[in-house]
């Protein structure tokens, strides 16, 4: 992947977001009282892993080999995914990616100044279980500027597949987060693709949010 310009990370975080948008919004008019939305499809930005880690598990916050966990507030997410009927999809598999807490990925093309957490995974290929759901944990992602206006609130990349069902790519997002209502991507969807996109915080110790993603069968 070549490395974006810094005075072109908006033009490339942006780029197709008008087909993103249409596909979303087709895909979200499945919903009716017998099916549910489909998940928003979201641009899977600049940062996807380039290198092949050993450790891809489900502990983000610790390394293997590594006496030092990450830095940062621990999180817990809880995750599961369905189909448009509401039946779990065993064994999609879920690669998800996110920046440290200081707002940096572990990427080779981010030119964040912000410092890299050596010690915190940054990305994980997980199996969703018999039920659809899988659990992780990780730290609470940090902010990071997208451009000299823009700052990107916390989020989570995501990438589902299965067979059988249609590949999809989106951005979790948390409630209660200010740079929501700000934020370019976000705001681009409709109020009810927005409730799709954000995940609960569910009241538990230690802190853990939900999410739910649905696909749409191929």
């Amino acid at each position: 992947m070549k490395k974006p310009q810094p005075n072109n990370r908006r033009k490339f975080l942006t780029l197709g977001l008008t087909g993103i948008t249409t596909g979303a919004i087709t895909s979200n008019m499945l919903a009716s009282d017998n099916k549910q939305a489909v998940t928003p499809r979201e641009t899977e930005g600049p940062f996807y892993p380039t290198y092949i880690a050993k450790d891809r598990d489900f502990d983000l916050t610790q390394i293997k080999g590594h006496d030092t966990s990450a830095l940062g507030d621990v999180i817990f997410v809880e995750v599961k995914v369905v189909d448009t009927g509401g039946q779990a999809i065993e064994d999609a598999t879920v690669d998800l990616w996110q920046a440290n807490a200081a707002g940096r990925y572990r990427h080779p093309h981010d030119s964040n100044t912000a410092p890299l957490d050596t010690n915190f995974q940054g990305w994980a290929i997980l199996p969703s279980g018999k039920n659809g759901e899988f659990r992780f944990k990780t730290i609470f992602p940090g902010t990071y500027p997208a451009a000299k206006d823009w700052m990107r609130p916390p989020h989570i990349h995501f990438k589902v597949s299965k067979l059988g069902f249609v590949e999809l790519t989106t951005q979790m997002y948390f409630e209660g987060e200010s740079l929501n209502k700000k934020d370019f991507l976000i705001q681009r969807k409709s109020e009810a693709e927005q409730k799709l996109m954000v995940a609960k915080k569910t009241g538990e110790d230690p802190v853990t949010y939900r999410y739910r993603i649905t696909l749409e069968k191929a």
